[in-house]
């Protein structure tokens, strides 16, 4: 008889014994599998696809030209480790002209990181002990959370509720609660319900911080994705910021940069060489013609300027579109995303107990894909990233969404 060891050799962290035997389906995989369905069911309907979470457009050709240019210098070719002092020195501006982020030194406060992704991974590393608790928003971005808990830490969920504005309640924490967190992850412009922060808001986490002994790590991923006005803000310019935490700022989404993995990580630094000495024992640095593309980018903001007017021009017509089709919604102020509460109903159809239920009507029967968030309340995410070039076949899409919506009463 052959056994199987293997089997019982996978960390507990991971599943144990049940590694791979029952596995649950991640969300977006569930996603992928059924937008394929759909679209063999209705083979000559095109998908709509309103769920996908990453810039539609390649980076701006003059970052491309310096990637290029500095892939070819010999010079480039070793292993970056935590180094590339011209890389730190442009975000260190970035974060002053974008921002108003003044005195970063780029040397301790300032490290780059291969992707955000990568970094909210490696900062439990860094705190989490056995017991301790991350506060983890919710609906969020799982990979802090995740992470806290294969260090034997815990995760303890702050409801992004519609009537405060998808911030969270700080002050209702149990003080039971309070005594074993380390962490507060919070991530503005916010994904999935694109709320922005206030100032007044990153005033009292400061203080709760302070209060609590927390140390704050803010995802600003989509921090200067703003709209209608808004001026990009960053946790790190409150006064008493940079004694509690850090600020992530990423490539990705600002420069239509995704693939190239680039981001950095910013603020207090005995909490940045904290990180630093996990990642020098992790990862080997980005390649150093990426770090210089990148700084080129950091240099001209104006890249995320045009696209921040593109994806504002799109979220009106999607506002437009869905108001148009019974949906009671505001266009939000920041990221790419669209927050929107589901229906009820269908007059004399589907009933909708759950976003996921919803969801999937939308690509069963009218092949438009978006994504279920029903952690606090059941809502939908759509996203202005969709394909389209130029405004003529923007309008089309969301016509066409229009149209196949409004071929449907919703009950609210």
């Amino acid at each position: 008889m052959t056994v199987d060891y293997i089997q019982h050799q996978f960390a507990n962290r991971i599943g144990g014994a049940n590694f791979g035997i029952k596995e649950e389906i991640y969300k977006f995989e569930k996603i992928k599998r059924a937008k394929q369905e759909a679209m063999r069911a209705q083979p000559t309907k095109a998908l709509i696809d309103l769920g996908v979470g990453e810039p539609d457009q390649k980076a701006d050709d003059r970052v491309v030209q310096v990637l290029a240019k500095e892939a070819g210098k010999s010079e480039n070719r070793f292993y970056a480790d935590n180094g590339g002092p011209m890389f730190k020195q442009a975000a260190a501006e970035y974060m002053e002209h974008v921002f108003g982020v003044t005195g970063l030194d780029p040397e301790t406060e300032i490290m780059h990181t291969i992707g955000l992704k990568t970094a909210l991974a490696m900062l439990p590393a860094a705190f989490i002990n056995p017991g301790d608790i991350t506060l983890m928003p919710s609906p969020c971005y799982p990979v802090l959370g995740t992470f806290t808990k294969y260090y034997g830490g815990e995760v303890f969920d702050l409801l992004l509720l519609e009537e405060n504005g998808f911030l969270p309640q700080l002050n209702r924490l149990d003080d039971e609660i309070l005594k074993k967190a380390k962490l507060l992850y919070l991530n503005y412009p916010n994904n999935p319900t694109g709320a922005v922060a206030t100032g007044e808001f990153f005033e009292e986490v400061v203080a709760f911080a302070k209060q609590n002994e927390l140390i704050v790590i803010h995802d600003a991923a989509y921090g200067a994705l703003v709209y209608d006005g808004e001026a990009p803000l960053s946790f790190l310019a409150t006064p008493g910021a940079k004694e509690v935490g850090i600020e992530l700022h990423s490539l990705s989404k600002s420069f239509n940069m995704t693939g190239w993995r680039m981001g950095f990580v910013a603020g207090n630094a005995k909490l940045v060489n904290a990180f630093a000495t996990v990642k020098d024992n992790q990862d080997s640095g980005q390649f150093m013609a990426i770090q210089q593309a990148a700084a080129y980018a950091l240099r001209h903001p104006e890249i995320t300027e045009r696209t921040a007017e593109k994806y504002e021009r799109r979220f009106q017509l999607l506002v437009d579109a869905l108001r148009e089709c019974g949906f009671e919604i505001s266009k939000p102020k920041g990221s790419f995303f669209l927050y929107v509460k589901i229906p009820k109903r269908v007059e004399d159809g589907e009933v909708f107990q759950t976003a996921e239920d919803f969801s999937q009507y939308l690509l069963r029967n009218h092949l438009i894909s978006t994504v279920p968030w029903d952690e606090a309340g059941h809502f939908i995410r759509f996203s202005v990233t969709f394909q389209a070039y130029g405004i003529e076949q923007e309008r089309y899409v969301m016509d066409e969404m229009k149209k196949r919506l409004g071929s449907a009463n919703f009950i609210f």
